[in-house]
């Protein structure tokens, strides 16, 4: 009888904790993966994919945006990641190649696990002078490439970068973009650094098309930086989350509200790799 009761009382604890680790992760506003850019660890990368996914995965990154990594194919980075609890969500292309051959980015993006690859640059002749002929032709191509994305069950997403939010009736080039680019086949990822960088405010972004953005590039930038139409600014402008200008926490409000699941810490700093463990903690004290 006592062994009996012994054991509905470890149950019982069992079931507390559970319930009691549902409610804590319930308060928390940061309740989903910490998801990592790639690009973040570009120069760790090179020098050994093995050791550096290693780090990823003592920082607890699950999640990870970026294609196969130098000397190893799609399928033996995936099968790397996935030996670490670590999932291949989003890779990435360039514009020309998306253009040239959507249908092979595709098959790599399906090797890699990925459900989503991201452009991240329209090229453009003048810095800080995107023109509405360019955007007009990024439309129309990322019609196209979203098309033959879909096709393939992968989702297609345009990645802002900032030079985008050049002044246009009454609006922005962004927002011509948006507007024009077919929602079946075109998706948005918003990065908030760029965003407001750029002059745009990311929550108001978030809130004014929804459902059209599917992930998040989470970066801060510098107080007291001035942003610009450029599209660039001194890598030692990013920052550690929460202590720059982007708010944040209320970015992370509005996503998730409209239903945004996947979240990518991207750092360009020269200082990484001290930087990116107090993201993380930043990300879970909210």
């Amino acid at each position: 009888m006592m062994k009996k009761l012994s054991l509905m009382g470890g149950v019982l604890l069992s079931l507390m904790g559970i319930v009691g680790e549902s409610l804590a992760q319930k308060g928390k506003l940061y309740s989903f993966p910490v998801g990592m850019q790639a690009y973040t660890y570009r120069a760790s990368f090179p020098k050994n994919v093995a050791a550096t996914l290693d780090t990823l995965k003592s920082l607890g990154i699950t999640e990870l945006e970026g294609g196969a990594q130098k000397g190893t194919t799609p399928a033996e980075f995936r099968k790397m990641c996935e030996e670490r609890g670590i999932s291949i969500v989003g890779t990435g292309g360039g514009y020309d190649e998306l253009v040239k051959d959507p249908q092979k980015a595709a098959e790599t993006a399906k090797v890699l696990g990925s459900k989503f690859l991201m452009c991240a640059w329209i090229p453009h002749k003048v810095k800080g002078g995107f023109t509405f002929e360019e955007a007009k032709k990024a439309v129309e191509d990322f019609n196209r490439i979203g098309k033959v994305l879909k096709e393939n069950g992968i989702t297609f997403c345009y990645h802002n970068h900032g030079y985008e939010f050049q002044p246009y009736e009454g609006g922005t080039l962004f927002d011509y973009i948006v507007k024009n680019t077919n929602p079946d086949y075109v998706s948005f990822e918003i990065d908030i650094l760029w965003a407001f960088h750029g002059g745009a405010e990311p929550v108001g972004l978030l809130k004014k098309y929804g459902n059209r953005f599917k992930l998040v590039h989470l970066k801060d930038l510098r107080k007291g930086v001035k942003g610009d139409l450029t599209g660039g600014t001194a890598l030692e402008n990013d920052v550690v989350l929460g202590t720059g200008q982007v708010d944040v926490a209320g970015v992370i409000r509005e996503a998730k509200k409209i239903g945004i699941k996947h979240y990518f810490i991207e750092d360009e700093s020269p200082t990484w790799s001290q930087q990116v463990p107090k993201s993380i903690a930043y990300l879970k004290s909210l």
